[in-house]
C-alpha cells in the first residue's frame, strides 16, 4: 500500500502561481509514475504532468510552459509548480502514484481556484 497526503491548494488570482506537493509513504520503493490530475466540476479527471522515476515527463498541452512537475531525491515526493495560473485551471487536483505492476494509489485531493 501506498498513503499519499497532499498540500498547497488554494485560492489565487489569475496570472498567480501555487505549488502543490504530494508525499508518498508506504511501499515506496515500488513507485514508478508519480502525477496530478484534475477534475473541474461538471467534466472528467485528466491528466495535468506526470514524472517517471527516470525524470521523464508528459504535461497536458493545456498547461506545457506554465506548468512543472518534479520529484525530490528519494522519489517519495512530487512537487506542480504552477505559473500564469489561469480560471479554467481552477479544480480539485489528484496526486496519483503508479507502482511497479500497475497498480493505482490517489491522493485526497486539494482545491486549486484560480479567480479572474
Amino acid at each position: 500500500q501506498v498513503q499519499l497526503v497532499e498540500s498547497g491548494g488554494g485560492l489565487v488570482q489569475a496570472g498567480g502561481s501555487l505549488r502543490l506537493s504530494c508525499a508518498a509513504s508506504g511501499r515506496i520503493f515500488r513507485i514508478n509514475v508519480m502525477g496530478w490530475y484534475r477534475q473541474a466540476p461538471g467534466k472528467q479527471r485528466e491528466l495535468v504532468a506526470a514524472i517517471t522515476s527516470g525524470g521523464v515527463t508528459n504535461y497536458a498541452n493545456s498547461v506545457k510552459d506554465r506548468f512543472t512537475i518534479s520529484r525530490d531525491n528519494a522519489q517519495t515526493t512530487v512537487y506542480l509548480q504552477m505559473n500564469s495560473l489561469k480560471p479554467e485551471d481552477t479544480a480539485v487536483y489528484y496526486c496519483n502514484v503508479q507502482i511497479w505492476g500497475g497498480t493505482n494509489y490517489w491522493g485526497q485531493g486539494t482545491q486549486v481556484t484560480v479567480s479572474s
